[in-house]
């Protein structure tokens, strides 16, 4: 531990908890507070383990599969979309659906079967085993064809060069699917694209704000967890902007060897990370003598997502209820 001046943090903003994860998080949490009986989960709600064990903690069963789930149980969707096959196996079961997916994951999902139904072959820009680009493959696994990278796009086979699409995983690099895109429309000039960017807001903007402490700082510290796709390219955004990058869970998992020689120290997080484990970090750079800490804002961000329709309904029939009975209903 330093006890003399080192250096200051950059703090980048935004970073953290998106609107589609503060939603999906907020579902499960009024479920634990107001469900009677057990409330399961397919899958992580997030991909953030301490959000995962916090709710563990309060009564959350995580499951790997719906069939999991005991016949007529709760079972929440995940922040990252399902299939329809998943919706068949729930509804098979009488499991009650809460479907926390994230808006703009829908919005990916209804273009995909808007496309197939057209008779279009969609691209589909993605990791493979991602939970969202399942669940959005699921949706015309007849008609969607994944590539990861620019690379993939040469071993494409596609029937008909006019009739082809594309869409994205939410949580990619801007700059290298910018780079896919382009080469599939080499390949396929009458590209159809998707009516409005997929790649979410809140990925674009945590990118940028990386991007722009890049410069002023000597090394970049990234919270989030391994299988989290946006704080994984929030490192590569770093590191292809000329500044090292490390990702970690939390503070816990620092090496002091990464800024040894640093003056200056950037901190950002994933979309799916509770700000205390960014402010441990930055604590935890403090005891080590970059105690100015500075924070860079980049944009405001305003959006918020409506809480699951199930949950809407369910306040609206307990407020009738109340009023039924002259009690006045919640607020």
């Amino acid at each position: 531990m330093s006890s003399s001046p080192r250096g200051k943090v950059v703090v980048a903003a935004p970073r953290g908890y998106c609107a589609g994860v503060d939603r999906a998080i907020a579902t499960v949490e009024r479920l634990l507070e107001t469900h009677e009986g057990p409330i399961y989960v397919r899958r992580e709600i997030v991909h953030n383990r301490h959000v995962v064990s916090d709710l563990q903690a309060r009564g959350a069963i995580f499951v790997a599969e719906a069939d999991e789930v005991p016949e007529g149980a709760t079972v929440v969707f995940s922040a990252h979309g399902v299939s329809p096959a998943v919706r068949e196996t729930a509804a098979t079961r009488g499991l009650v659906t809460i479907d926390a997916t994230c808006p703009l994951v829908s919005k990916v999902h209804r273009e995909a079967r808007r496309l197939a139904a057209a008779g279009d072959d969609i691209v589909l820009i993605g990791h493979a085993g991602h939970e969202e680009v399942e669940g959005t493959m699921g949706e015309a696994p007849e008609r969607i064809h994944l590539v990861e990278r620019a690379d993939d796009v040469e071993g494409l086979d596609l029937p008909d060069p006019d009739r082809v699409a594309y869409l994205t995983q939410t949580t990619l690099s801007v700059d290298e699917t910018r780079e896919t895109i382009a080469c599939l429309r080499e390949r396929y000039p009458r590209l159809i694209d998707p009516p409005s960017e997929d790649i979410c807001y809140a990925t674009q903007n945590r990118q940028r704000a990386v991007k722009a402490i890049a410069p002023e700082t000597d090394v970049i510290i990234v919270v989030g967890s391994r299988n989290s796709s946006n704080s994984v390219r929030l490192v590569e955004v770093a590191e292809e902007a000329g500044t090292p990058a490390h990702r970690v869970d939390s503070a816990d998992e620092l090496d002091p060897a990464w800024w040894a020689g640093a003056t200056s120290v950037g901190v950002t997080s994933g979309a799916s990370v509770p700000e205390r484990l960014v402010q441990d970090v930055v604590a935890r750079l403090g005891e080590e003598g970059y105690t100015e800490v500075v924070e860079r804002p980049v944009v405001a961000e305003t959006i918020t997502f409506a809480m699951p329709g199930e949950l809407r309904r369910s306040a609206r029939r307990e407020a009738d209820r109340a009023s039924e009975d002259g009690v006045p209903g919640p607020r």
